[in-house]
């Protein structure tokens, strides 16, 4: 726990004194936002609810997927002689999902605020934006740790991201969709399934990463 509290304080610091990458991400949502309103105004419950997702994918995109590009050869060196593979995956893991969570809280008050609210059960959504944003932060996190191995970063994540994300947004949007109307519920069993599908990249990326770490 000792090397994952290091190792998430480093990734924070940098963070900090890295501030046009966070900003630049403030950028993004509130540009993107912005333009939707401009075109939409007020939309549908459906399109309101696609677009959110939609945003968040990108926002996830520019926000996670740089953690373990942005690490030089000379770097992973240092850390490889001073953590396990385990600890430092686990750290990447923790600190993106916070970012993400911070990120998604923040994209959703943009919404409400531009875009109007059609919510009808606003506590579920917000649970599952909270459950989504996360899920996407660990496929991502997970993504960018295979494809910062290779020499074409980009490709390998749109090659290696698209059948694992698609499904997981056509969920989480089936999902939320059931926030909008107040005659359905939110299926627990779905809701579980995601849970699951989250562990399992936890679990995989714990087992797989010593691999790459030693390459």
């Amino acid at each position: 726990m000792r090397h994952i509290f290091t190792l998430l304080k480093k990734d924070l610091l940098l963070e900090i004194r890295q501030q046009y990458s966070f900003y630049g991400i403030l950028l993004y949502i509130g540009a993107t936002i912005f333009v939707l309103y401009n075109a939409l105004e007020e939309p549908d419950s459906k399109v309101w609810n696609g677009l959110f997702w939609v945003i968040q994918l990108f926002i996830c995109i520019n926000a996670v997927a740089k953690s373990f590009l942005q690490e030089s050869r000379g770097r992973m060196l240092y850390f490889y002689s001073i953590a396990s593979p385990a600890d430092f995956v686990l750290a990447k893991l923790i600190f993106n999902s916070v970012l993400m969570l911070v990120m998604s809280l923040l994209s959703l008050l943009l919404f409400t605020l531009f875009l109007g609210n059609p919510m009808q059960k606003a506590g579920e959504f917000i649970g599952l934006v909270l459950l989504g944003g996360w899920s996407l932060s660990l496929v991502f996190t997970f993504l960018a740790a295979i494809a910062a191995k290779a020499q074409q970063n980009a490709a390998i994540m749109a090659v290696l991201g698209f059948p694992i994300i698609i499904p997981q947004l056509l969920l989480l949007m089936r999902l939320s969709s059931a926030a909008f109307a107040p005659l359905l519920t939110i299926p627990l069993s779905s809701v579980l399934l995601l849970i699951a599908l989250d562990a399992m990249i936890v679990l995989m990326a714990i087992i797989l990463f010593p691999f790459l770490w030693k390459d």
